[in-house]
């Protein structure tokens, strides 16, 4: 399992993940309150903490992990990355960035997405669709605090995120973790999608057209937090690039 935990001044969702039937006192934690519940109750449970006062961070665990999904985590230069899956064009991408044969799928997203703050221009979008296999991954730059996800085209890693009840968005493999944090306000990421903090929910396949939320309803009838899709009637002016003089926390 993996959880990662960003404080609402540093990462916040789609206004549309919050559901409008959420309550604090019906099983929704604040962001610190989840994050200490996945550590306590996981006994290894690695974790890092992060921003003002601890109240956000990154932890993962290998528990139930399988060959085609194991868990990974790299850090370099104060960026963080868990990820989850496998490349199948790893040896290509690591040619591509100059990287070693010893080169781990993790540490390839941290040295890609410099390449994109360092070394641009590049569509953002392009660096994740060179990504061929199965995977799912968040990645946070402390420095700059830049928060970055993204999920394969087929979604055949589960990821789900969420609001806590402090408003900080929330990341987990695992949405009973979600569930129990997040209350109603969590739905799965979608598939074939980026988010950072600073440019919001983007389709990598599709980054002309943009994203539409769309009502999820649970069991009881009650409204979840909303499910994106890519919306094929609507499209942005232009694809956004990031140069070396720009802060991609601000600007793709």
């Amino acid at each position: 399992m993996m959880l990662a935990v960003f404080e609402k001044s540093i990462g916040q969702g789609p206004e549309e993940l919050t559901s409008p039937t959420s309550r604090r006192a019906t099983n929704q934690k604040n962001g610190v309150e989840i994050l200490s519940s996945f550590v306590s109750s996981i006994s290894q449970a690695i974790s890092i903490r992060f921003g003002d006062n601890g109240g956000g961070g990154m932890a993962y665990a290998h528990d139930n992990e399988t060959l085609r999904q194991p868990r990974l985590f790299a850090s370099v230069d104060d960026i963080f990355c868990i990820f989850i899956g496998t490349l199948e064009n790893l040896c290509i991408l690591k040619r591509q960035y100059g990287l070693s044969k010893t080169t781990k799928e993790a540490h390839l997203v941290i040295e890609a997405y410099k390449a994109l703050t360092e070394r641009g221009p590049y569509p953002a979008d392009q660096v994740v669709k060179d990504m061929e296999g199965h995977f799912a991954f968040v990645l946070f730059d402390n420095k700059r605090t830049t928060v970055f996800a993204a999920v394969d085209g087929d979604g055949s890693v589960p990821l789900f995120w969420g609001t806590a009840a402090d408003g900080s968005l929330v990341f987990s493999d695992d949405p009973a973790i979600l569930q129990e944090g997040c209350g109603k306000s969590f739905a799965p990421f979608p598939a074939g999608c980026m988010f950072w903090n600073g440019g919001g929910l983007q389709s990598f396949e599709h980054p002309l057209n943009k994203m539409k939320a769309m009502p999820r309803i649970d069991g009881d009838g009650q409204e979840c937090g909303a499910i994106f899709k890519v919306d094929k009637f609507t499209r942005i002016n232009s694809i956004r690039r990031v140069d070396s003089a720009a802060n991609w926390a601000t600007s793709v």
